[in-house]
């Protein structure tokens, strides 16, 4: 090979050559570990001018129930109210005459940040803390709410904790994105110097937002949680056997913002401004409280009789879930939805035994006799296949999803069922998504009998696969094998 010489001007041509690729950005993939870029400037982020011209204000909202939404025409969430009123306050303040309306954007909290920087909505609304760490590009504007604790929250009857140091080896559990993440986080840094054990963190599944992880506290089957203050005392008044632990702190206190782009700095000033005369209307919560009391009922499906229940009808439901590829403990919390576990309950319109199947529906899939346990469970399992089969067997659905469809459609009827999600494609929402997007047409439209119906056969199911490994240790042992 012939060597280069430094004055041979190949030479200088092919050095000036690596220098401007050194110059170069290198490719993601060749990019050091822990530097991806999260977030980059959009052009797409739009002021006040070009929000008004164009005649909506794109509203990403915390999916949660607790944030906001309407039931049967009535507005619920704690911001719901507060973003109706900065709708009127941009209307009254409008130069040039038109008017403006919010598009809601429901999203899971721990995305409405990378939603906001990527340019799908113009606002941020969460109605909870927000951690503000590496969130490059997004700014708070006034408080909301100002000083806010975060509070320990257990059953009512429940030991009581007076130190945080008490729930060192405990287990706390938080929805996706909660604040708490980081207190505790920060208390167990503290526990670990002290050489005492740390707090457990379990994170729920998605499909529950902060109110669901409160009803299942009051139920008994999570032990813990942490949550604002405000939010648990708001939720205390539907949840009678909450026991909201104020005496405990767990970090700072924080404040709930609204949240815009950097780059729209207009819109941040009216959203101050706003927010600066803003009084929420003292009587805030009554709707809330009449809605909502009597929704947020789930019992502890593992309480000791109706686990000996459960153990009792285990087989025939582990036997025909495996012949139409059900999770077994999907047709278990169902059957406990709907008849406590109890193969002789009778219910409306003529619905029967553990399933609360009718004959109607039965026969509709060749079953004629459901009043055995055999038969009952039989002629679920093969009516809630048949609807899986028709109705929602595409691949854009993931397991999740799809079990809540088809519950919704054992509940409602699967006709109705593809009417909502008709409906909220139309507006934008995910059709593919039960839990927070078509769920929230089903409320509106429908009021919260399905939404409620599917949110408690979900919750029970994930109570039970919790306990898995105990409900079924003969076929946990046989797969371990």
């Amino acid at each position: 090979m012939q060597a280069f010489r430094p004055g041979d001007p190949m030479t200088r041509a092919l050095l000036l050559l690596l220098g401007l690729l050194a110059l170069a950005p290198l490719p993601a993939a060749a990019r050091l570990a822990g530097q991806a870029e999260n977030w980059q400037p959009q052009s797409d982020v739009r002021d006040l001018a070009d929000i008004r011209r164009s005649g909506v204000l794109r509203v990403l909202v915390n999916q949660s129930r607790n944030t906001s939404g309407e039931v049967a025409g009535e507005s619920i969430g704690v911001e719901y109210n507060r973003l109706r009123a900065f709708e009127q306050y941009l209307n009254r303040n409008a130069r040039d005459g038109r008017t403006l309306s919010l598009k809601l954007i429901p999203r899971a909290k721990d995305q409405l940040f990378g939603a906001l920087q990527r340019g799908e909505g113009d606002l941020v609304v969460p109605g909870e803390l927000m951690g503000m760490r590496n969130e490059r590009g997004v700014s708070a504007s006034t408080a909301v709410i100002d000083k806010v604790p975060l509070v320990l929250v257990a059953r009512a009857g429940n030991r009581c904790y007076q130190r945080v140091d008490q729930l060192a080896g405990r287990t706390v559990v938080l929805p996706a994105g909660s604040a708490a993440g980081e207190a505790l986080g920060k208390v167990n840094q503290e526990l670990a110097r002290r050489k005492q054990k740390p707090i457990l963190i379990e994170w729920v599944d998605p499909s529950l937002a902060v109110e669901d992880v409160l009803e299942m506290v009051q139920a008994g089957i999570y032990p813990l949680t942490v949550v604002e203050r405000p939010i648990a005392e708001r939720w205390a008044k539907v949840l009678p056997k909450l026991r909201v632990d104020r005496n405990i702190a767990l970090g700072d206190e924080g404040q709930v913002a609204w949240f815009a782009s950097h780059d729209a700095p207009m819109l941040r000033a009216s959203v101050d401004r706003f927010l600066q005369g803003y009084r929420a209307p003292e009587n805030g919560d009554a709707t809330f409280q009449r809605v909502y009391r009597r929704l947020y009922q789930v019992h502890d499906p593992l309480a000791r009789s109706e686990r000996q229940r459960l153990e009792k009808v285990r087989p025939v439901l582990q036997r025909y879930a495996d012949q139409h590829e059900f999770d077994w403990l999907n047709l278990a919390a169902l059957a406990f939805k709907e008849s406590t576990l109890n193969p002789a309950a009778r219910g409306a319109s003529g619905a029967v035994g553990l399933m609360q199947i009718t004959p109607a529906a039965a026969r509709t899939v060749g079953v004629n006799d459901v009043q055995s346990l055999d038969n009952n469970v039989q002629a679920s399992a093969k009516y809630l296949a048949m609807l899986r089969r028709q109705y929602f067997n595409s691949g854009r659905l993931d397991e999740r999803e799809r079990m809540a469809f088809v519950l919704a459609a054992y509940n409602l009827g699967p006709q109705r069922v593809q009417g909502l999600r008709a409906e909220a494609k139309r507006r934008g929402l995910n059709p593919n998504q039960w839990f927070f997007q078509v769920e929230r047409v089903a409320a509106e439209q429908l009021g919260m009998g399905v939404v409620s119906y599917v949110n408690a056969v979900n919750k029970y199911f994930l109570a039970y696969q919790r306990e898995r490994e105990r409900l079924e240790p003969r076929r946990t042992a046989l797969s371990a094998n």
